[in-house]
């Protein structure tokens, strides 16, 4: 009963929120736009329903653009376990699109390698030109998204992040 009552509540503000307007011209040539029903005498009246002013958009923000132009983000990771699952739940659960790489060809490993500084350890986290990080460690990685102006948690509704499939799997 009660969730049929605010159906109903929600249905009525709806249809009151999308108001009617009559649009005609009076006897001086000038065109009128009311929502009360113009003088019986007036011809040519059309009605108009006008509905809610509502920008709708999808895909990222601005701020979630400008930080991936800007400092886009690679994450290296292998078959690690924990570490790798947390690090890709990590960027995922803040909306941070990213580019997965697996350190297994040739062309990526020397990559990887130069990334790290010669280290073998993953999760590598490339943030552009401005960070690189070693290893997972949630607060490190969010003060460096937080400097990059990555947002802090994903927008609701917003598809999840993209990510590029891993080289190599």
């Amino acid at each position: 009963m009660k969730t049929l009552a605010i159906l109903t509540l929600i249905g009525l503000a709806t249809m009151a929120h999308a108001a009617q307007v009559y649009e005609w011209v009076d006897e001086k040539g000038v065109k009128q736009y009311t929502q009360q029903p113009p003088p019986p005498n007036v011809k040519n009246v059309q009605q108009k329903r006008i509905g809610a002013n509502v920008v709708e958009t999808s895909g990222p923000t601005y701020s979630l653009q400008q930080a991936t132009t800007n400092f886009p983000v690679t994450l290296y990771v292998t078959d690690c376990g924990d570490p790798c699952t947390k690090a890709r739940a990590h960027l995922a659960k803040r909306g941070v699109p990213f580019t997965e790489k697996n350190p297994q060809t040739k062309e990526e490993f020397d990559n990887f390698k130069k990334l790290s500084g010669g280290g073998m350890g993953v999760p590598l986290l490339v943030i552009g030109e401005l960070r690189t990080l070693k290893g997972y460690l949630a607060s490190e990685w969010d003060a460096a998204l937080d400097q990059a102006r990555y947002p802090s948690a994903a927008v609701p509704g917003a598809k999840p992040a993209a990510a590029a499939p891993a080289a190599g799997k």
